[in-house]
């Protein structure tokens, strides 16, 4: 039976108060997570966009950069040998005539005809070869000079020039400054004709069949005139003085003489 005070229904306790929360209380909490995702999402967004622009930036990149392939390389200016490397002009001569290295001892031997006489052991042996078969037409070739150190060609150049009254450039038409003659190679020589031994040193050496067989045969054996009549290099005409070109190192230290103009001296 009711008691006075209290109605039917029992009052609230803690376990009825759920119930009694109003729905837009009851939802309060879960509004709250999708306020909180909002920055992640636009933080992912943006780092993901990011990444995406940087991609295809590098794409673009690597499509429009020019490929370093053989068709990008520069072309050479000229058709011209590369070595030795050297430019077509007077530049490195002294008075017309190239420097060239002095022979080491090492290199040299004599030359069995004279003894006295040395040469590389390539050019020696070569030139032996070119005596014995001028011998067999009859002709004597004579070594006078091959070796010479640049010791030995300062008072040649500068002594003589001196008693003669020649100038440095007078003289260097006649011979080269030490340092700059083709005898400190070892592969040159001077040639004259046993026959007519009047002609040694002189244009006259032209003039015998020892001469008009080297002008024949003389590169059969590897060996040419050095300055013949009107060379580039303005050095006197010397039909005697003769140079070996027959093996690489040779013709490499003499390519620049050979091939490259300088200007003529003028006395």
């Amino acid at each position: 039976m009711n008691k006075a005070g209290f109605s039917g229904k029992p009052q609230n306790s803690s376990n009825d108060l759920g119930d009694d929360i109003p729905v837009a209380v009851r939802d309060t909490p879960d509004a709250t997570p999708k306020f909180w995702l909002q920055p992640r999402i636009v933080l992912i967004g943006g780092v993901a966009g990011f990444i995406l622009l940087a991609l295809i930036s590098s794409f673009l990149f690597f499509v429009t950069a020019p490929k370093k392939t053989a068709d990008s390389q520069p072309l050479p200016a000229t058709s011209a040998p590369a070595t030795p490397t050297a430019s077509n002009n007077s530049s490195d001569t002294v008075l017309g005539h190239f420097p060239y290295p002095e022979a080491l001892e090492s290199e040299l031997v004599t030359i069995s005809a004279n003894r006295g006489i040395r040469m590389r052991k390539a050019a020696a042996q070569k030139f032996e070869e070119m005596v014995a078969a001028a011998r067999s037409s009859g002709v004597i070739l004579v070594p006078i000079s091959a070796f010479r150190s640049v010791k030995d060609q300062e008072p040649l150049f500068f002594a003589v020039g001196a008693q003669r009254n020649q100038t440095p450039a007078e003289r260097a038409a006649l011979s080269a400054p030490p340092g700059h003659s083709e005898h400190h190679t070892g592969y040159a020589v001077d040639v004259g004709d046993g026959a007519v031994p009047a002609t040694n040193l002189q244009t006259n050496f032209d003039n015998t069949k020892a001469y008009r067989w080297l002008q024949a045969n003389a590169a059969r054996f590897g060996f040419e005139m050095s300055f013949p009549k009107d060379n580039a290099q303005g050095v006197s005409y010397e039909p005697w003085h003769w140079r070996f070109v027959g093996d690489r190192d040779s013709l490499e230290m003499f390519y620049k003489a050979r091939n490259l103009k300088p200007a003529k001296i003028s006395p």
